[in-house]
């Protein structure tokens, strides 16, 4: 049977055990959202969820081990970005509307999940692999989308064919996840949202297609 949810010595957990695992993990999640990573301690995760460190050595070696978990889940949710860019139009008026929903899905997505990516972007920057490769699942979707948007208005003769798609989609996307890690810092310099988002949209456009969009 796939899909079953084991201990950490290798037992299937029954429905309380997975009950418990999982508000472990909405507890650990939400501590993210209010503690730096390195100072959230198990004793604190298992007393926010009413339970014991033992409870929670059975279901994760570590901290480190269940924030690991929570990301593997956001880079799945991640990859479905991708959707944002696949079969769309970049065409007149329609290029404008794929290029606002896909700065309005990421965004949104980057401020629903802002704790455990800033967790995810440490670990990475520190050269931790396995935080490396989530990232990488995280943004892979829309760079390869994009990239192959960006070859197709080349094969119509519509963008510079000297051009490397997969440049222009990966800087696209680095702008991407730069400015959505750092939504609230725009407040400072007097930027609001309602004002970053189109400004954002018409980046995304002019890069994918060169030209100005078309509102």
């Amino acid at each position: 049977m796939t899909g079953q949810v084991r201990t950490v010595d290798g037992r299937v957990a029954g429905r309380r055990g997975q009950a418990t695992r999982q508000k472990l993990l909405d507890c650990l999640g939400e501590m993210l959202s209010s503690s730096p990573y390195r100072d959230v301690k198990v004793i604190d995760v298992a007393r926010k969820a009413g339970t014991s460190p033992a409870t929670f050595y059975q279901y994760f070696p570590d901290v480190e081990g269940a924030v690991l978990e929570i990301a593997e889940r956001i880079a799945v949710e991640g990859a479905g970005l991708n959707s944002l860019v696949e079969e769309r139009s970049w065409a007149g008026k329609g290029g404008w509307q794929t290029s606002q929903d896909l700065v309005d899905g990421f965004l949104d997505f980057w401020r629903r999940n802002d704790a455990i990516l800033r967790v995810i972007d440490l670990g990475a920057a520190e050269g931790d692999k396995r935080f490396y490769k989530i990232r990488m699942k995280v943004l892979n979707s829309v760079t390869h989308a994009l990239t192959d948007a960006v070859s197709e208005l080349q094969s119509k003769g519509k963008v510079d064919k000297d051009l490397n798609p997969a440049a222009i989609a990966g800087s696209l996307v680095v702008m991407l996840a730069a400015v959505a890690s750092h939504q609230k810092g725009f407040q400072t310099w007097g930027v609001k949202q309602a004002e970053l988002k189109p400004n954002l949209a018409t980046l995304v456009h002019l890069g994918v297609t060169g030209r100005k969009p078309t509102k």
